[in-house]
């Protein structure tokens, strides 16, 4: 009778040992970090090419929503799908694929046309791999949208985005940084082989009384050259200032929180 106790507990024993530990999946990054905040500058002018006439009480205003409705006008059309996918990818529960491997995936209808995504996160060491594979139902299936890196506290990563299935090539670097709960710094770089290739926007926010700020480097197809404009800003005032190599007489150039043309202080 002990030999078979014995033996019944070495079974016990080794069936335990033998089980896989699954883990915890890794820390999704924020969907904060495909989105930069452009709500101070809804630009609903005229002209979407160059800015408001010489002395229009909001031209310094309206030069700043223009540098930035570049970069916004990008996300709202070529990476929709894609960054709408990650946004709804980051309310699924994940499911363990296989060691150390973790899988978030959904369906969802955009423009009555379903879309079938799957987001896998892979630890390596202390970072994590992440890939989104989006399949349109009649089009394509598992394309990868985008990948990139995280560290494994969820703290800073990077994203690459392809441009679309029928041109897969890279389009957009995605570099972000977390300031404590929130995303503190995100930066879109274009890295797509055209005259645009290394423009980019950084934004990020800071603990001056302009609290929010833009770094736009840019091909001016107008100059024919890469301009540069720093905008800073009140996120709660909505006052701001901005200046440029390209515009501005290089100076600093200030818009009360009426949007309205006002003297640096």
């Amino acid at each position: 009778m002990k030999k078979l106790l014995s033996f019944v507990l070495i079974l016990v024993v080794l069936s335990v040992g033998c089980k896989k530990d699954k883990g915890d999946p890794p820390v999704l990054p924020p969907a904060e970090s495909m989105s930069i905040d452009f709500s101070n500058f809804n630009y609903q002018g005229k002209s979407a090419i160059l800015p408001a006439a010489k002395g229009a009480e909001n031209s310094s205003w309206e030069f700043a929503a223009l540098a930035a409705g570049t970069w916004n006008l990008i996300l709202g059309t070529t990476l929709f799908v894609p960054v709408m996918a990650f946004h709804l990818a980051t309310d699924q529960a994940p499911s363990f694929v296989s060691e150390y491997l973790w899988q978030w995936s959904y369906s969802s209808t955009i423009a009555n046309v379903v879309y079938n995504a799957r987001l896998t996160g892979e630890i390596k060491g202390s970072s994590v791999e992440w890939k989104m594979y989006v399949t349109k139902e009649g089009s394509f299936t598992d394309f990868i949208w985008f990948q990139g890196t995280s560290q494994v506290d969820g703290s800073s990563g990077y994203w690459i985005l392809n441009e679309s299935n029928t041109s897969p090539a890279q389009l957009l670097r995605i570099d972000w940084e977390k300031s404590g709960a929130t995303v503190g710094k995100i930066k879109y770089t274009f890295v797509k082989n055209t005259e645009f290739k290394d423009s980019f926007i950084e934004y990020g926010l800071t603990t001056t009384a302009l609290n929010a700020f833009y770094k736009i480097h840019y091909y001016d197809f107008i100059q024919e050259k890469f301009i540069d404009v720093d905008v800073e800003w009140s996120t709660s005032g909505h006052n701001g200032r901005i200046r440029s190599s390209g515009y501005l007489d290089g100076i600093w150039h200030c818009w009360d929180s009426n949007k309205v043309n006002a003297e640096c202080l």
